[in-house]
């Protein structure tokens, strides 16, 4: 339970250059999550100029590490803003002092955890491909982004899989392959069809049609 309502929370985690964030998108679209990006909420946190927003960007500047207790705050925060129940967390927790945190923190732990799986080598062309001008998108900052993601992010995947909540993705597939791979797991959350409405609209255009022929059939 959060805010007073109970949460479902996927987890999403993958590599520089995995295509997660596109993934995200779809499954937004297709099955009805919020998207919520630590990163995006601690940039927005810095852009309203609070107090806790200076703080973030001073840490940040002296290149400090932003306690886990600031982003998960944040992240609390939006859920409970959130007219939604259904939360995809993209990029977090970043390592296992994270995940303790959350779970402490929240009291929640996590439907599953959605890994995009992707060699080094097709994330590397990937991100180096990619035109969007990123500062972070050239070779020596891959690297060491590739080499952060395993050093910390790796155990957090072990420590759920433990579990049997990593749902693991090829996510070297062409994207719409990977996307196929997502429905099959987010299958059990696609929105539900009012069967009752359905079923009253169909029953009221025949009478509809009915009337018609009947007039139509008058003198």
């Amino acid at each position: 339970m959060l805010g007073g309502k109970k949460v479902t929370v996927v987890f999403v985690l993958g590599g520089p250059g995995s295509g997660k964030g596109t993934q995200c998108a779809n499954i937004v679209e297709h099955f009805g999550f919020t998207h919520l990006s630590a990163g995006d909420l601690l940039r927005a946190e810095i852009k309203s100029g609070s107090e806790n927003g200076t703080m973030i960007e001073n840490m940040i500047k002296e290149g400090k590490i932003v306690p886990s207790e600031v982003t998960i705050k944040l992240l609390q925060e939006a859920m409970i803003k959130s007219e939604n129940d259904k939360f995809l967390i993209d990029g977090f927790p970043r390592n296992e002092e994270n995940r303790a945190a959350f779970e402490n923190v929240t009291k929640i732990s996590p439907a599953f955890v959605l890994f995009f799986d992707c060699s080094e080598e097709e994330m590397e062309r990937r991100l180096l491909g990619r035109n969007q001008g990123r500062v972070d998108d050239n070779i020596e900052t891959i690297k060491k982004r590739f080499k952060t993601f395993v050093e910390s992010s790796l155990p957090v995947i072990e420590y759920y899989n433990s579990k049997d909540k990593v749902k693991k993705i090829d996510a070297a597939k062409p994207i719409p392959e990977v996307f196929e791979d997502v429905k099959a797991i987010f299958a059990p959350y696609s929105p539900k069809v009012n069967y009752s409405f359905h079923l009253f609209f169909v029953h009221s255009f025949a009478q509809a049609l009915l009337m018609d022929l009947v007039i139509s059939c008058l003198p």
